[in-house]
């Protein structure tokens, strides 16, 4: 059976003070070539449906044209509300940017999802700012998905170095923290990934194909 993986990304193209945001792209063109290569089925989704956003500043610099050309699986996202069976996927994963601190905290469709996906030990990963999506997030017994559990994240340290917490509605590793996490950070910027059990997360954009790679390998076991 090919598997098949849920990519959420964001739809918010705004942040606070109305700066421009969006989907990072090389977190969501990383992944969906490494998904792709292994011939998996991929549904890209999010909470608007439609068009996703990409942040200019994840197109600055030299971006290969391999990631480039993943944009255009970004023009018609499935709307999340949509999706009313999570027994055909067998992973969840979701890219940052700063959109997804907007959009992904409070969606309670996306938090079911991935209670449901989570509780049938599915697949739950999530990169950089990705991790937002897990805030929000109970199980079945109540308790946050993320309490006890070891993850990787956006840092604060990081945050502050993009200058744009001032504009976050909160700092994600301190949010997890509060909700129990267990946080790992490494140095700024560079590639850090946490597993524990079926949840695998990573620090930041240089973490996104130690993540996607983790994912494959599991799904692959």
């Amino acid at each position: 059976m090919t598997k098949h993986i849920l990519m959420v990304v964001t739809t918010a193209d705004k942040m606070n003070e109305d700066h421009a945001t969006g989907l990072w792209l090389s977190e969501f063109g990383e992944a969906y070539v490494e998904f792709a290569k292994q011939g998996y089925n991929i549904t890209v989704a999010s909470p608007k449906g439609g068009k996703a956003p990409v942040d200019d500043r994840s197109l600055e610099g030299e971006v290969p044209q391999e990631i480039q050309d993943t944009a255009k699986h970004l023009e018609n996202t499935l709307k999340l509300d949509d999706i009313q069976d999570t027994s055909k996927f067998d992973a969840i994963f979701m890219p940052g940017g700063h959109g997804t601190m907007f959009d992904l905290p409070e969606n309670g469709k996306l938090q079911k999802l991935i209670r449901d996906m989570y509780e049938a030990e599915k697949i739950v990963a999530a990169v950089c700012h990705g991790p937002a999506g897990l805030v929000g997030v109970t199980l079945s017994d109540g308790t946050p998905l993320v309490a006890g559990k070891t993850v990787a994240t956006f840092t604060d340290a990081e945050e502050r170095e993009t200058t744009l917490d001032q504009f976050m509605p909160f700092l994600l590793e301190t949010r997890l923290r509060e909700l129990g996490a267990n946080v790992v950070v490494k140095e700024n910027w560079s590639s850090h990934i946490q597993v524990d059990g079926n949840l695998i997360t990573g620090q930041n954009p240089q973490s996104t194909v130690a993540v996607a790679e983790t994912v494959v390998s599991q799904l692959n076991n």
